[in-house]
Formats: structure tokens, sequence, C-alpha cells
């Protein structure tokens, strides 16, 4: 009897991980959702949405992601986890971790904020944080309207 307790409460201590994790996942809905609020705050006040981007607690940070943004010229404005990719210049030739078939995931971000819709998907390979295997991730890009940035946010699979 004492087994079956002990099994059937690890079990649910399982479970509850599980349901635990689940629930601090972003989702597709919420990652398209902050883009485009970062962008709205960024057309009312490019400074301030900036300063907001850039940080570790601020309201675009939230579950297990955050908002990013970039110039038309490759350049990384704001992150808040890694605030010396703003100092690296062109970001254009970094390549995601795909062994097979690397792709400039920078380069790709960049043609979805500049095509005629201004918004998509780019699906890439991307350790998680803490690890190093690759990951399969896919991140929305949106482009400012009106401005010649673009903000993203992305998810793994």
């Amino acid at each position: 009897m004492k087994r079956v307790i002990t099994i059937s409460l690890a079990i649910m201590f399982c479970m509850s991980l599980t349901i635990c994790a689940w629930a601090e996942s972003a989702t597709k809905a919420e990652c398209i959702a902050k883009c485009h609020e970062a962008a709205e705050m960024l057309q009312k006040n490019k400074d301030a949405a900036i300063a907001e981007i850039a940080k570790k607690d601020g309201k675009f940070v939230w579950k297990d992601t955050y908002v990013f943004l970039m110039d038309f010229k490759g350049n990384m404005l704001a992150h808040p986890f890694k605030p010396e990719l703003t100092k690296k210049g062109c970001l254009y030739e970094v390549t995601d971790r795909n062994p097979v078939k690397p792709k400039k995931i920078f380069l790709e971000f960049d043609k979805v904020a500049k095509s005629p819709k201004g918004e998509g998907w780019v699906q890439y390979m991307w350790p998680k944080p803490g690890e190093d295997k690759p990951s399969p991730k896919e991140t929305y890009i949106y482009r400012v309207p009106g401005m010649d940035m673009y903000v993203g946010a992305g998810i793994y699979k």
C-alpha cells in the first residue's frame, strides 16, 4: 500500500512539473501581441520604448521570451539579455546553429520586415538557454509602421 501511495505521489509531482513548465511557455499569439505593443510604443515615444525593450525586467520580457529591436541596417537597437549586441554593428553574417544548413538569421529577419506584408515567422535552430544542443525556434518579426526598424519575439517548438 505504501508503494502504491509513493508511486501515485511521484506521478502527481511529475504531472505538476509538466503543467508548470507548460504554463510558463510563451505562445505565438503572445509574441505577436507583444511585438505590436512594442511597435505602438516606438511610434509614440521612441527613446522610452527602446529603454523599455532593453530592460531585463521590463514589460516586454515575459514567461520564457522577450522582444528585441533591430534597424534595417542589421543593427540591434535593444536586447534585454544581450545588450552587447547593440555594440556589434551589422549582424547579417551571424548564422543559426543548424549544423547541416546554417541560416543567416538576422538577414532572414530583415527580409521578412522589409517584405510587402512587413511581418511573419522565421524558423531556425538555436540552443535553449543553458543548453548547447540547438533546438527548433520560431521568431515573429514585425516592421514598425513608418519607421526603418522592426521588433521580434520567439518561441522554441
